[in-house]
This record gives structure tokens, sequence and C-alpha cells, in this order.
């Protein structure tokens, strides 16, 4: 499911409007009105004040189910990823270009790597 229409259910199922999620996080109703249309990829920050505003956890603007996600990398005794020193190095390169990268780009990136994960 889309993050779009998953807000947009969540928002409905509990009789929110957008002004009243306006209200709860500060955002301005046409931003609000963008983001459930799908034309505004939002912040990790703003999903954050979005899942406060609707009460719920904020996996639930992920994840349908009743219970959380089940993590999908898979973690052995000594660690998750990353923990292993060719991992951290990796990890750790990823982390720095990130950092250098513009929201905008990092926008972006992340919208992308959702329309790569909704193929699947």
């Amino acid at each position: 499911m889309v993050i779009a229409d998953r807000l947009r259910a969540l928002r409905e199922a509990k009789n929110l409007s957008q002004g009243d999620i306006e209200k709860r996080t500060g955002l301005l109703r046409c931003y609000i009105s963008r983001v459930e249309n799908g034309h505004t990829v939002p912040a990790i920050e703003t999903l954050e004040k979005m899942a406060r505003a609707l009460e719920v956890p904020l996996y639930q603007l992920f994840h349908e189910g009743e219970n959380p996600p089940k993590p999908a990398i898979k973690f052995d005794e000594k660690g998750g990823f990353g923990s292993l020193p060719a991992e951290a190095k990796t990890l750790g390169r990823f982390r720095r270009m990130l950092s250098k990268t513009s929201p905008r780009d990092q926008e972006i990136l992340l919208a992308m790597a959702t329309k790569m994960a909704r193929r699947r």
C-alpha cells in the first residue's frame, strides 16, 4: 500500500479531517492534502508527527497488521547488519554519502526505493 493511501485510510478510520491533522501537527492542510494525494514525499519527521496525530505507532503507517512486522534482516548472535567489519565499512560509507546529499535528493532516493519495493 502506498503511504499516501495508508495515511488517508487511517485518518478517515478515526473520523478526522485534514484540518484536525493540521491542528494536531502544525502542518498546513494543503501540505497534508499533497501528501495524501501522493504529490509530496514526506520526511520521516513529518511521518512521526502524523503518526502521533493519528495516535498510532509509526510502523502502522507502513504495515496493516495488528502486530509489528518481523524484521526483514535476520540477526545472528554477533549482532545486526553492520556488525561485521566489511558490513560496517560499507554502512559507514553509505551513511557518509547520504549525509552529503541534499534533502531534495534524499527525497528522490526515497521515492525511487519505494517504487522499486512496490514492484516486488
